[in-house]
């Protein structure tokens, strides 16, 4: 299921960008590149990117849409004679070419044997110089790791030689962010207490219980037992758990606030925030839980993309921090989330290992659990679980299946086309689920499962907007009323965010989002349509009804279709145009693959 890449990190414009990119402009018309790529590269590469580009003409690849070809040909353009394949420019950016491709596939390192052969592949004679050249440039990290020695063999031989270390190089950001991860989830769990003694707990979620008038299962309060002695606890989920995180966000609160912790509880985005809050809101109304639930970025007090407030210098001011949807937690926000952490803070991600991974790099809470290093429990299931909770549990065993749904909470909209798929979709959203189930368009996901294609994201927003909102895109492509999403952290927001232009003038875009506030995105760049959006973009946000499209075009697997059918607790519609090849690949497609270090830094201790 090829999923949009989530964009590039850009800063929003500065003083003078303009001025920088009009230089950039004039170096890439020298060049013979299109014009158009200068305010991307100054975004990229900052306000010296003429000066950047004219000694290194290679540097275009810092774009994700140029391609090796296009650089090389540029770069004769630029340097005649003097362009070569061997030119120490022309390796070091590919090596950072490569690692920036493996980025997008959700790595976040390569292994050494596998890096330098993909560098040949691209024409590049000697793989270790272009290496060599791109650590000492910077933007690339080498990272080693001694292999598990083998047992030694019996009868008192010579002893084994040690290993050669095990090779792994990274971009540095997140490089960085890993190794910082790993290092911090160890010294949270290092520097722990425990916050109350397992008798004590159970006695303060009995009394929360009965305040409450809920019924805590056994299992949630052994899991939350586990959250009270250790310092750093997974606590896993699936389709038919949502009562139980309700629970057991509700009794991190009462034992928070019995052993006077404080306690914090994040979301990746606004709309999964407030799913969250109203699930809280009804347990025991009037009387419920001293907790609300923000989105990450704002806990974090981000100003700008990979900028927070929030550090070790001014720590989260909670005792207990629990982080919930954690499978969309890339490494580079799980690593400020726990840099956030004060020593000593309990830390609880709580998450549905079934879903896909995070939409950036990274397979955070999977190799937290692969490693063994931290506490694992589980929340229970519902007894009785709804049609949506029957259908995702279906697709976890890897059965595409049909459930009953007497109250239309799944309903299935085959299609024979893309076109067809991209008609049923806009229909669904602006007549048939708001005049069935009395749900407003604006509370309607579409979650499409390609970004091309007649029933792709992109013809979808586009289809979407000459029904709901037509116009001529006056604000940098946008008109008042669009849905929005939104591609970048920054002051209020989230990268995942969806919600509604309300105003556009000089200061930037006025967008209310799920929650009702309103917060200012002064980059254009970081906006996009926002009706229909991937799967990678719905990771970590809900919504009170959800469109799933799945277009001819579909490779899908069985986590990325499990986490679509998860965006959602009140209604699913699916519209499928996939054929039999969708019901095919969640039967043998189980997992995602990636090539991560999280695991091994954390055994390492």
């Amino acid at each position: 299921m090829p999923e949009e890449s989530p964009p590039e990190p850009s800063e929003p414009p500065g003083p003078g960008s303009g001025e920088a990119v009009e230089r950039t402009r004039a170096v890439l018309a020298g060049m013979g590149a299109p014009e158009s790529l200068a305010a991307p590269l100054v975004s990229a590469l900052g306000p010296g990117a003429a000066a950047e580009l004219a000694g290194d003409p290679w540097r275009l690849l810092a774009l994700r849409q140029v391609t090796p070809e296009q650089a090389d040909t540029c770069a004769r353009h630029a340097l005649g004679a003097a362009a070569s394949p061997d030119d120490p420019r022309r390796g070091r950016a590919l090596i950072g070419h490569l690692l920036h491709q493996a980025i997008r596939y959700g790595h976040t390192a390569v292994g050494e044997q596998h890096l330098q052969s993909a560098a040949r592949s691209l024409g590049v004679p000697s793989p270790p110089d272009a290496i060599s050249a791109a650590l000492d440039h910077g933007e690339v990290m080498l990272f080693e790791t001694m292999p598990e020695p083998d047992d030694a063999e019996p009868g008192g031989g010579e002893p084994p030689e040690m290993p050669e270390p095990e090779r792994h190089y990274a971009l540095a950001r997140v490089g960085l962010a890993e190794q910082e991860l790993g290092e911090g989830i160890t010294r949270l769990s290092g520097t722990s207490e425990p916050i109350m003694d397992p008798v004590t707990a159970a006695e303060t979620l009995e009394a929360a219980a009965q305040r409450y008038g809920i019924d805590i299962a056994p299992q949630t309060s052994a899991a939350l037992g586990a959250v009270a002695l250790r310092g750093v606890t997974v606590l896993t989920q699936d389709a038919g758990s949502a009562p139980a995180v309700a629970h057991a966000l509700a009794g991190a609160a009462a034992i928070a606030a019995g052993s006077e912790t404080g306690i914090a509880v994040a979301a990746p985005t606004a709309q999964a925030a407030a799913v969250l809050n109203a699930e809280l809101a009804g347990i025991g109304p009037g009387t419920g839980p001293e907790v609300e639930v923000v989105p990450l970025a704002a806990l974090l007090e981000c100003d700008r993309p990979g900028s927070f407030r929030r550090g070790a210098a001014l720590p989260i001011d909670a005792g207990l921090v629990v982080m919930a949807e954690a499978m969309a937690l890339d490494v580079e926000h799980a690593a400020a989330l726990v840099e956030a952490c004060a020593d000593g803070t309990h830390l609880v991600l709580v998450a549905d290992p079934a879903q896909a991974p995070s939409a950036s790099p990274g397979t955070v809470v999977r190799d937290m659990i692969d490693s063994g290093t931290v506490a694992v429990a589980e929340l229970p299931s519902t007894a009785e679980p709804g049609p949506l909770a029957r259908l995702a549990t279906l697709a976890a065993q890897g059965e595409l299946g049909q459930v009953a749904a007497p109250g239309r909470e799944v309903v299935v909209v085959p299609a024979s086309s893309g076109t067809e798929a991209a008609h049923r979709t806009v229909q669904l959203l602006t007549d048939s689920i708001p005049r069935v189930l009395r749900l407003p368009a604006e509370q309607v996901q579409v979650v499409a499962a390609t970004a091309a294609g007649d029933a792709g994201t992109e013809a979808l927003n586009a289809a979407c907007k000459e029904r709901l909102n037509p116009g001529p895109g006056a604000h940098h492509g946008f008109d008042i009323g669009d849905r929005v999403r939104v591609r970048a952290d920054g002051p209020g927001y989230a990268v995942g965010d969806t919600g509604h232009l309300r105003e556009a003038g000089g200061t930037g875009a006025r967008v209310e989002l799920a929650d009702g506030r309103l917060v200012t995105v002064t980059d254009p760049a970081h906006l996009g349509l926002g009706w229909a959006v991937s799967v990678a973009d719905a990771h970590g946000g809900l919504w009170p009804a959800v469109v799933a499209v799945f277009p001819p075009e579909t490779r899908g697997s069985r986590p990325q279709v499990y986490t679509a059918m998860t965006r959602t607790r009140g209604h699913l519609s699916i519209v499928h145009a996939a054929g039999p090849d969708l019901a095919r690949a969640v039967r043998d497609t189980a997992t995602i693959d990636r090539r991560t270090r999280l695991a091994d830094i954390l055994r390492e201790g």
